[in-house]
């Protein structure tokens, strides 16, 4: 949780991403938002999803979302999807997300983790390779 910038992911809108308007569907947000945090993890912190649960035997979970939607993506924009920790917890955080088109954004949201441990299911305290990163 550093004073850098979020870290910012590209998406083009694809035909199946969008209604019959070629208006962006509001799940695909959600969609668009999961590819940027999985790659966040990998690019910035060097863990995949398949490391985490094989060297460290957890995984994270959505616990909840909340999604301000405030103008459309359109079929073919070119978006940036960002992710960053905002809020650490034992065995929680709070990720911040933005679509942004340019200077424009066009959905925010609060996505909250929960860190749980993959045999169990149970939420465990997250690894310090993590939290220290996170907190530092």
């Amino acid at each position: 949780m550093s004073d850098t910038k979020p870290y910012s992911f590209p998406v083009r809108v694809y035909f199946h991403d969008t209604d019959a308007g070629g208006v962006v569907y509001h799940a695909t947000y959600a969609h668009f938002m999961e590819r940027a945090r999985t790659e966040w993890l990998r690019d910035v912190y060097g863990y995949n999803h398949a490391a985490m649960m094989k060297e460290l035997g957890v995984a994270f979970v959505v616990r909840s979302m909340k999604l301000d939607f405030l103008k459309p993506a359109l079929l073919d924009d070119q978006l940036q999807v960002t992710a960053e920790a905002k809020e650490v917890g034992r065995s929680r955080v709070m990720v911040h997300q933005a679509v942004l088109r340019g200077a424009e954004t066009l959905v925010t949201a609060e996505i909250y983790l929960v860190c749980v441990d993959i045999a169990a299911f149970k939420p465990v305290a997250l690894p310090d390779v993590l939290r220290n990163q996170w907190k530092g």
